[in-house]
């Protein structure tokens, strides 16, 4: 791990977008190919584009029309990699997906990137805090959202090697990079970025990096250590790493940039109800739509910013 304090103010900070362009370009696969829908400046496929033009497409503004392409060319025997926004990708095309992906099983690899309320100024339209939900419950579908930029990095070729479909959940803004490039990233594994006492914060994408920073002040201010744990694969859920350390605490609070019904939350509270009755507190946006705002603003309006998390927890204590 490249962190040793979370509050130190000289982190360095990269978006997991720009992970995932930079992985494209050392794919070396003459199989793989990359799909676009005009947007390749944003989600950072344009790297891609420059270095491999043969092997990249862009479809313009129609995804469902990107994403039928994608199973024509992973029939084909090609690796298809397509991307977008988040919410066109998963919103836009969720029955192309459904039926032309994930219902053959293909091998095909999505990537949405700007997910969440931090995409920022653009607000509700575009900011889906639905996507974790619609896209968990397609039968056959992976879904990844990683903490940092290394992480989506790492993920790109985990998701090359793994047979079937799958999402990477990506973002728009720089934030902190907590992992190197030689940390390992297993589909289905989750990290123990600390271990604590009583309570434990389970947290996904950006928040990791949110909730390890209201751990370490909750534990300078008020002697209370929490666990945090960093879930970048919301399916398959990594189930042993729930029940192993819900069995030694009292408490369990999720923390996600999503909509509280359907999300990461949801996906460890079922865990806990089938397994092992505790109190499991959902932490994310509580059916509402995002706004336009900065990204401090709307961490801080949302309850995600760190300074946040710690009054919940006082409040919940």
């Amino acid at each position: 791990m490249l962190i040793k304090d979370p509050l130190d103010e000289n982190i360095q900070k990269k978006a997991t977008r720009d992970g995932f362009g930079d992985a494209l370009e050392e794919i070396t696969d003459s199989k793989v190919v990359v799909l676009e829908a005009d947007l390749s400046g944003s989600t950072k496929t344009n790297k891609f584009k420059k270095k491999y033009p043969e092997r990249f497409f862009n479809f313009g503004v129609a995804e469902q029309n990107m994403l039928g392409h994608a199973a024509g060319l992973a029939i084909s025997g090609l690796k298809p990699i397509a991307a977008s926004f988040a919410m066109f990708v998963s919103g836009r095309a969720w029955e192309v997906i459904r039926n032309s992906i994930s219902y053959p099983r293909l091998n095909v690899k999505l990537a949405g990137s700007h997910a969440g309320i931090t995409l920022g100024e653009d607000g509700a339209s575009h900011q889906i805090i639905e996507d974790i939900a619609i896209m968990r419950c397609i039968p056959e579908m992976t879904v990844i959202v990683p903490a940092d930029y290394w992480q989506a990095y790492n993920a790109v070729f985990a998701a090359l090697e793994h047979e079937g479909p799958v999402y990477i959940r990506l973002g728009r803004p720089a934030i902190d990079m907590i992992y190197d490039k030689k940390d390992s990233f297993e589909i289905g594994k989750s990290k123990i970025i600390q271990e604590g006492e009583k309570i434990a914060f389970f947290a996904t994408g950006i928040m990791v990096s949110e909730c390890w920073k209201a751990a370490r002040i909750l534990e300078k201010e008020k002697n209370i250590r929490p666990w945090v744990v960093d879930f970048s694969t919301i399916k398959p859920i990594d189930k042993e790493m729930i029940l192993n350390i819900a069995n030694k605490i009292e408490k369990i609070y999720t923390f996600e940039e999503h909509n509280t019904l359907g999300g990461f939350g949801s996906a460890v509270s079922e865990v806990i109800c089938e397994n092992n009755p505790i109190k499991v507190k959902r932490i994310g946006i509580n059916d509402k739509f995002g706004q336009s705002g900065t990204i401090k603003d709307l961490l801080d309006h949302y309850n995600l910013s760190a300074s946040k998390i710690v009054n919940t927890i006082e409040l919940n204590a």
